[in-house]
């Protein structure tokens, strides 16, 4: 689960690594200050790369909560996201490798406070997947093709109150979206849609069925080229467990070593691979985050990224993973300002990264997204004022 903010329940800068599901207790990031990359420990220095760019899409607000930000790479390095204007309102961005835009609306979304479109997605060639809100504040997916044509879609199951409805989430090469829809309960069921508008729903055996239960689907790389899907379930004790369902529909879950299994606690999923290799963060006994890889042989490595805190919901955060095993993510320092790192597949190196501008504060600083295959990574800071700017770090 990644960043989303594809319901009216969440407020403009409730921009979180979902624990829950969207728009319900959520797990939310800050973020960290200062400037450029520095070696988070005494692994040998990589070869220096340019500083992070920081971009604003057009009519981003200024405001507190307001502003820019990027959520998904392609392997391209286009980048998408999604805009909050002065209105608090949302718009969909599209960011070219040339640095030029295209804002986007999905036909019917709403322009109140906390509606709109939410991109979450970008294949490689350039079909979009995402969320809008209506004027009843009530999400459907999206298919944005290349050519700037949208189509709407609703999983039939789906609740058609405020805050419910379908959230289109990840899209592969071969425009399969995966996703997940809120029923009338406020349960949580995922769905896989095929390019040719087939919608297949399913629950992981486990999942609660109560309020704020269910399965829930990784945004941004939760599905990779074969059709695995990764995501997690809450269970009726609301633990998360992670889970990847194979391309035959046949659903595995998992633990990682040192989850907590207390209500809030267990382990989330930020992302699968070309291969199958998935990363996330776990929430141990203590609500202290640590960073979790799972082979594809289901045999797990925990890191933790120096300078992250130990206090509560402090520590390390994955957010993604390229098709080499490279992962990026945000840590949490001990003043909860969140700082950006770059992980190696081999784990020789991790290097971290502070985006200039970014602010210093508690909820402020850095916050990595995305990551492709060229470890171009986008992502969003929240400066000194709560304005979100975007950032490409290549």
């Amino acid at each position: 689960m990644k960043w989303l903010r594809p319901s009216s329940s969440v407020t403009p800068l409730a921009f979180c690594m979902v624990v829950r599901r969207p728009g319900l207790r959520a797990l939310c990031l800050g973020v960290g200050a200062l400037g450029l990359w520095a070696a988070a420990n005494a692994q040998p220095t990589p070869t220096p790369t340019p500083a992070p760019i920081t971009f604003d899409a057009p009519g981003a607000g200024t405001g507190t909560s307001q502003g820019t930000f990027a959520l998904n790479i392609s392997p391209a390095s286009t980048i998408v996201g999604f805009f909050v204007d002065a209105n608090n309102a949302n718009h969909g961005f599209l960011r070219a490798v040339d640095g030029t835009f295209t804002t986007f609306d999905a036909p019917g979304a709403g322009t109140g406070s906390a509606q709109g479109t939410i991109p979450q997605s970008i294949n490689l060639a350039g079909a979009i997947t995402g969320t809008f809100i209506d004027a009843s504040d009530v999400n459907h997916g999206f298919l944005r093709a290349p050519d700037g044509t949208f189509t709407t879609f609703d999983v039939p199951a789906a609740g058609k109150g405020r805050g419910q409805g379908t959230f289109g989430l990840s899209i592969n090469q071969g425009s399969a979206i995966a996703g997940q829809y809120l029923d009338s309960s406020i349960v949580s069921h995922g769905f896989l849609r095929t390019l040719d508008g087939i919608i297949t729903t399913f629950d992981v055996p486990g999942a609660g069925t109560g309020r704020a239960q269910g399965t829930e689907v990784t945004s941004g790389d939760g599905i990779n080229m074969a059709g695995a899907i990764a995501g997690a379930f809450v269970d009726p004790s609301n633990t998360l467990h992670p889970f990847v369902r194979a391309p035959d529909g046949t659903i595995t879950t998992f633990t990682p070593p040192g989850a907590g299994t207390g209500g809030g606690q267990g382990a989330s999923n930020s992302g699968i691979n070309i291969v199958g290799t998935m990363t996330s963060f776990l929430i141990a006994s203590n609500n202290v985050l640590h960073g979790y890889i799972r082979a594809p042989d289901g045999t797990f490595t925990i890191f933790d990224v120096t300078g992250g805190g130990t206090g509560s919901f402090q520590g390390t955060e994955p957010t993604s993973i390229n098709d080499n095993g490279d992962i990026t993510g945000a840590f949490i320092d001990g003043n909860g300002v969140n700082h950006g790192f770059l992980r190696v597949a081999s784990g020789a190196a991790i290097v971290t990264f502070d985006v200039m501008g970014a602010g210093a504060g508690s909820g402020q600083g850095t916050i990595p997204a995305s990551n492709n295959l060229a470890n171009a990574i986008t992502g969003f800071i929240i400066d000194a004022n709560g304005v979100a700017h975007g950032f490409l770090r290549q």
